[in-house]
């Protein structure tokens, strides 16, 4: 299997929060990819990707290879960067693989995610490995490009998928749609029943070092390197427990002035409702994954149309209990019957606070 070198990649990682973005630009690091440039949101990264495509044109920058997207972020997120990567003129690079993570990786940002043109979707929380695998996806495995006037972006029928009644009803054969091998020109079918099919050559396959290989043959990141991004992850575990105390009392701090100030508790359930989203997303990336499963289950009770009385708030509270505890006593995996028991306590803390009018 070829060794496959990345050390000519140049990849835009986007990701607003700075613990998970230096974790994964240094993880990144790691796997020898030559050019990683950081935004901290998606309007940053518009801007980016603009005087990017300028400076290609001039020669004095190399285009775009992989963009790693988080989801949740203001004041444009992952959603609305993918849908201006895919349509805008301004991009650098519209066939571009667009690898969005997310600790919501629930049935409807997926679902988005694939109708604006993602190429792969990456769950929080990761690991070395799960970043590791999309990487060596996108190189290896890169999907035809479809073009109908109302998509554009990867092909979204994935090799052995069909419709849920077996049958499918999109294009399946060359025969229906037009093939076009290059992507220099891009245009909008001009019928609604008219399908492009674009096929590039793999460009990442060979900028890796693929030379040779077969179109259903592919290579590898050396082991050693991931082996290292690994090792480095779980010693990261330690900074975790000071990043996720800090969450957790800026969650107390949003109690008390939600307790003080009831007029503005639809703004503190809202930064609250944000918090949790981080915690979900990345406890069990650094060993706690009790702290992903309260930190959802919080981002569950406080999400949008959800109570906001002082008995809300006594909910929240508890929550917070909960992960303090896990992070105080070091509680790994499912942490056995302090967990259960941890579990059993918050649960009858909701349904107490729950049925309370």
């Amino acid at each position: 299997m070829a060794r496959y070198n990345l050390e000519r990649f140049n990849v835009i990682l986007v990701e607003d929060n700075r613990f998970v973005r230096n974790i994964l630009e240094d993880m990144l690091r790691h796997f020898r990819i030559g050019r990683v440039a950081s935004c901290t949101n998606g309007q940053e990264a518009i801007e980016y990707l603009k005087t990017m495509k300028s400076m290609v044109q001039a020669g004095a920058s190399t285009p775009l290879d992989i963009l790693i997207s988080d989801l949740v972020m203001s004041p444009i997120n992952g959603l609305l960067l993918l849908r201006w990567v895919r349509t805008a003129k301004d991009s650098p690079n519209r066939f571009v693989p667009f690898v969005m993570f997310s600790g919501a990786a629930d049935a409807e940002y997926v679902n988005a995610s694939r109708d604006l043109g993602v190429t792969e979707f990456l769950a929080k929380p990761f690991s070395a490995e799960s970043v590791y695998m999309r990487l060596l996806e996108v190189i290896d495995y890169p999907r035809q490009f479809a073009a109908t006037q109302k998509y554009f972006g990867p092909d979204r029928r994935r090799k052995g998928s069909s419709a849920p009644n077996g049958k499918e009803r999109r294009v399946i054969t060359d025969a229906d749609a037009t093939i076009v091998y290059s992507s220099d020109k891009i245009a909008k079918p001009k019928s609604p029943s008219e399908v492009w099919l674009f096929r590039p050559p793999n460009r990442l396959k060979e900028k890796a070092g693929g030379f040779g290989l077969g179109k259903d043959e592919g290579g590898e990141i050396p082991m050693d390197l991931l082996e290292q991004a690994e090792e480095k992850l779980h010693r990261a575990a330690l900074d975790f427990t000071e990043w996720a105390l800090g969450y957790l009392s800026k969650l107390s701090d949003l109690c008390t002035e939600a307790l003080l100030k009831p007029d503005r508790r639809d703004h503190y359930f809202a930064e609250i409702n944000e918090l949790a989203h981080e915690l979900r997303g990345q406890g069990g990336t650094f060993g706690y994954p009790l702290v992903s499963m309260f930190g959802k289950s919080l981002y569950d009770v406080t999400g949008e149309g959800c109570r906001e009385d002082d008995n809300a708030v006594e909910i929240v509270k508890a929550h917070i209990d909960a992960m303090r505890a896990v992070i105080r006593e070091k509680i790994e995996g499912d942490g056995g019957g302090i967990g259960r028991d941890l579990m059993k306590h918050l649960k009858e803390a909701i349904n107490k606070y729950s049925t309370i009018t």
